[in-house]
């Protein structure tokens, strides 16, 4: 970048001791809050011709250090995403002694912050970093359409999100963890509050071991110094070109907004969100089972589309007294609410195996309608520590409540007379979650690496009330039905403790370390004698290496253990009503999936602020979770949560930013790995064994037709992939926006075309296929297309520091 974006002032200049040669060292410190910067990329010249020497990436204390240097001129670099690049010449050496450059101040690069410019990936040694604000697509929505558009991450028409092809990995929000269900705490992140995305496919020991993929890191958007800050959004769709003549037509709008104070030793944020969400669709299913030479099939077809509400209010006080202490206060409250509605007309069909003649027949509507709700409510608070020997203590602690409960209507009707009541079903739910996490960490600087270590303490108990009624027809009242209605309880603790050691030398940086868990897990219900219990002492080595190759290229290395932990809907061993063909039970006995997770890269800078990489990654799972299917009579199929057997995964993932041109950005991301299991199901009866090979790929290009208008196009695509028992078909979105701004950046209009279709393209559909001894099922889900949005955007001010609102921790997993 051109030298006059860049301010470096050196504070301090002198000469220590004597040596043989000389040395240059200095450390890189952000000029607005004075917190070293690591990873900054300093390179060395020759003055007299401007030959390059060596380069350096800072360590985590933003120090870099030239060794071994002659007398003469040298001129330095230095260049990071995000912050202004310059130079600094004319340094001169005189072969012996040492050259301390000291405190070198960079400024934010303010152009980074205005959406009208598209920035690429960071990569560094141990994550890769994405900014959110180079998908415009995304705008308006939630953080999974950021996230579906990162390298390695797909998204399916359920809205499932997946990892290097895994369901599960850890959330944080601003490094902190959020145990939760993926899909509904990311659907309550605004798309517009978050600032970066990061990837962390080899965490270290001192994150929560959680997580068979590895880490996603969601850093929320920015405030100011002192003063006040405020940005807000609002989103609005218009009617849908295609409603699939569903019963009620969707609606799609939505705000959010934050706002931020800091004065002094107080920092004050809050922000809130309301977004209605709904979606159209319709569902194409076949299904036949076989049973005592009889065999029956009921085909359906008919709505399958959601309601969907969700607001979130967040907020954090910071409280600094002095350069030792601070104090961190927040609370988040909120709620979603999800109706599923499928009115499906089902045809069923018999007939004899041996003799193919028909033995019965019949048509019916079927109108089920599924509600679920999750009111969530949390407090948290943070203390941290630093000593006068640069070590830091940090102590935090957080409690959660929240109440999920919905009820699923199951109404059957002749097919030409819907007040013809053939059977009517209510099943119910409520299940209170308490939830508390306390944490101490301690870090030191030894020698030229920090240690850290620390200790964590997780407690979780969810009870369920479930209720199975059938209803007497023509008489207003209900009878219960024992073998659906159940009362459970849940209790899960888990106490963990870890070290690690890091450190940095001339070419090479590593992570190393090791953590160790205690875990507990109790599953009662009025049903059981005796309950469930599952008691499992683990550890989790973990090892990170990167390896400077010249001052563009690096090498990296990863080995880790994680776990997957089953959530209480997949311990719950009663069966639930799903829909007229489907029941849904897990099983208090399955064990956590054990991963362990290595991987070798490259990565490459290039120019324009550019970088390529690849890595190759391999994944070990034991105890595989999958949910199954079974033929529980002739006309309903039971699927149960069970351990399937044993995966691997080799992969290969690749991504590249450039700019091609001034105006045209491009992003394009893949990942292609091959996925084997092998194991049993039901109780060693049926064989499990299926292998083949997935992909998927993003591409996001941008165009910047002037200063004040953009045009981007953007694709994610997944292709089928195995699954225990059978295959998911491929997934495919394409979009496009329209941006335009006004006043400096600080207001926007963008018109989104979402899912486009346009008749060509079979976008937003999935068909979801599976086979046993005695049953096939296959399902096409078509979800809306092409979706118009128009989203305006506004800042008060141009934000500079992070804003962390927390987050459900606990109750949103099990949503």
């Amino acid at each position: 970048m051109r030298e006059r974006n860049f301010l470096l002032m050196v504070l301090s200049f002198w000469v220590t001791g004597a040596y043989a040669q000389s040395t240059i060292k200095g450390r890189i410190i952000n000029s607005f809050n004075g917190n070293p910067i690591e990873f900054v990329n300093v390179t060395i010249y020759k003055g007299e011709d401007n030959v390059l020497l060596d380069g350096r990436l800072t360590d985590s204390t933003g120090v870099f250090e030239f060794k071994n240097l002659k007398s003469g001129i040298y001129d330095l670099k230095v260049t990071s995403i995000g912050y202004n690049s310059g130079e600094i010449k004319n340094i001169a050496t005189d072969g012996k002694n040492p050259i301390n450059l000291g405190d070198i101040l960079t400024e934010e690069d303010s152009s980074s912050l205005k959406e009208v410019v598209v920035k690429g990936q960071q990569q560094t040694p141990f994550k890769q970093v994405f900014k959110a604000n180079q998908i415009d697509a995304a705008k308006g929505g939630t953080a999974i359409d950021v996230l579906k558009n990162m390298p390695s991450v797909s998204v399916n028409a359920e809205g499932d999100i997946r990892l290097r092809g895994s369901a599960g990995f850890l959330i944080l929000v601003n490094e902190k963890p959020v145990l939760s269900d993926l899909k509904t705490v990311l659907s309550q992140i605004p798309a517009n509050a978050i600032e970066n995305i990061e990837i962390i496919t080899s965490p270290s020991a001192k994150y929560d071991a959680d997580g068979k993929a590895g880490i996603i890191n969601i850093t929320t958007k920015k405030g100011v110094d002192d003063g006040l800050s405020f940005t807000s959004n609002v989103q609005y769709g218009l009617p849908s070109i295609h409603d699939f003549s569903n019963r009620e037509k969707p609606y799609r709008y939505g705000i959010d907004a934050t706002l931020n104070y800091k004065k002094e030793k107080w920092d004050v944020s809050v922000g809130g969100s309301y977004q209605q969400n709904d979606l159209a669709g319709r569902r194409e299913g076949d299904v036949n089972t076989t049973f005592d030479n009889r065999f029956t099939s009921f085909p359906s077809e008919g709505e399958r589309s959601f309601k969907r509400t969700n607001y979130s209010a967040r907020a954090l006080v910071t409280y600094t007294p002095n350069e030792s202490n601070t104090f961190n206060v927040g609370f988040y409250n909120g709620q979603k609410v999800q109706y599923r509605r499928a009115d499906i007309n089902y045809k069923n069909f018999k007939k004899d195996v041996n003799t193919e003649q028909p033995l019965a027949s019949i048509e019916y509507f079927n109108s089920n309608l599924v509600k679920k709700q999750g009111n969530f409510s949390l407090a948290n608070i943070d203390y941290s520590h630093k000593f006068r020997n640069k070590s830091l203590l940090t102590l935090s602690g957080l409690y959660e409540y929240a109440v999920l409960d919905g009820y699923t209507k199951n109404l059957n009707t002749s097919l030409n007379n819907y007040a013809d009541t053939m059977d009517y079903v209510l099943n119910t739910g409520n299940s209170p979650i308490h939830g508390l996490r306390g944490k101490i960490d301690y870090a030191l600087n030894i020698g030229k690496g920090k240690l850290e270590s620390g200790y964590q303490a997780r407690y979780q108990q969810q009870t369920g009330a479930y209720m199975y009624k059938d209803a007497i027809l023509g008489t207003g009242h209900y009878s219960i039905v024992p073998e659906f209605s159940s009362d459970i309880k849940v209790l899960n603790q888990i106490h963990s403790v870890y070290s690690q050691y890091s450190g940095k030398g001339k070419k090479l940086s590593y992570i190393a370390g090791l953590r160790y868990e205690y875990s507990y897990r109790k599953f009662e219900a009025d049903k059981l004698n005796e309950p469930y219990e599952l008691n499992l002492s683990s550890l989790f080595p973990s090892l990170n290496l990167s390896y400077n190759l010249n001052s563009t290229l690096r090498a990296k290395g990863g080995f880790n253990r994680r776990v997957q932990r089953s959530t209480s809907n997949e311990l719950n061993p009663y069966p639930e009503r799903e829909h007229s063909e489907t029941l849904e039970q897990g099983d208090p006995r399955i064990l956590p999936e054990f991963v362990n997770l290595s991987e070798i890269g490259l990565i490459k800078d290039i120019k324009n602020e550019g970088s390529v990489f690849i890595t190759l990654y391999n994944q070990e799972i034991k105890n595989v979770v999958n949910r199954v299917n079974s033929a529980y009579n002739d006309t309903i199929l039971n699927r149960i949560y069970t351990n399937a057997g044993k995966a691997h995964v080799w992969g290969i993932e690749t991504g590249i930013n450039v700019k091609p041109v001034k105006w045209w950005s491009v992003y394009l991301g893949g990942n292609i790995y091959n996925y084997r299991i092998v194991g049993t199901l039901f109780n060693n009866t049926v064989q499990v064994r299926n292998s083949a090979f997935a992909y998927s790929f993003n591409t996001n290009h941008n165009f910047q037709l002037s200063k004040t208008l953009s045009f981007q196009f953007n694709l994610n695509y997944l292709s089928e992939r195995p699954t225990a028992q059978g295959e998911d078909s491929r997934f495919v979105s394409p979009n496009l926006s329209l941006k335009k701004t006004f006043l400096n950046g600080r207001l926007s209009t963008l018109v989104q075309w979402q899912n486009i279709d346009l008749g060509l393209i079979p976008s937003n559909e999935q068909r979801i296929t599976t086979r046993g001894v005695n049953f096939y099922t296959t399902t096409n889900y078509i979800q809306e297309k092409d979706v118009f949005l128009i989203n305006i955007s506004y800042s008060l001010t141009q934000s500079a520091k992070k804003v962390k609102l927390p987050s459900s921790e606990f109750g949103e997993k099990e949503f």
